[in-house]
């Protein structure tokens, strides 16, 4: 039977976890479009930078609400994951993409000599402020 997380379990487990995420948001039509996308946690909001104009950021300018998912193991006696629900915002502004850059580049253990000094060409940042932490771990 599997059990939940508590949030400072589930917030840990977003930590330790950092590469890649799945971002749901929904299309004109009704169906989810499901992507993967490097993230960082900051509170309770994760951010995942991505190039401006494409299909998730038209999406979530339409319709903002969005689910995120990381899952680990490999039998159904060890799966452990995590699925946020929320409420996206697109961050394009240039203080703002290059501020969520710094912040990002500094999580992964980059050296403050070495952090972007401006904001790549056509950036945006998605930041999804958690409203639902959902979980599960079999392996407990």
């Amino acid at each position: 039977m599997a059990t939940s997380l508590d949030k400072d379990e589930f917030d840990a487990y977003l930590d330790e976890h950092t590469g890649w995420i799945v971002l749901s948001t929904i299309t004109p039509d009704g169906y989810p479009h499901s992507v993967p996308l490097g993230y960082f946690r900051d509170g309770d909001r994760v951010y995942c930078g991505c190039l401006d104009g494409t299909t998730k950021i038209k999406n979530i300018e339409r319709n903002p609400k969005v689910s995120m998912l990381i899952e680990s193991g490999s039998t159904m006696s060890d799966i452990k994951g995590v699925m946020i629900q929320g409420t996206a915002t697109v961050r394009r502004d240039a203080d703002s993409v290059l501020a969520l850059m710094r912040k990002g580049a500094t999580r992964r253990g980059v050296a403050e000599a070495d952090l972007p000094t401006q904001p790549r060409p056509e950036s945006a940042y998605i930041e999804v402020e958690i409203e639902r932490r959902i979980s599960w771990d079999y392996g407990s």
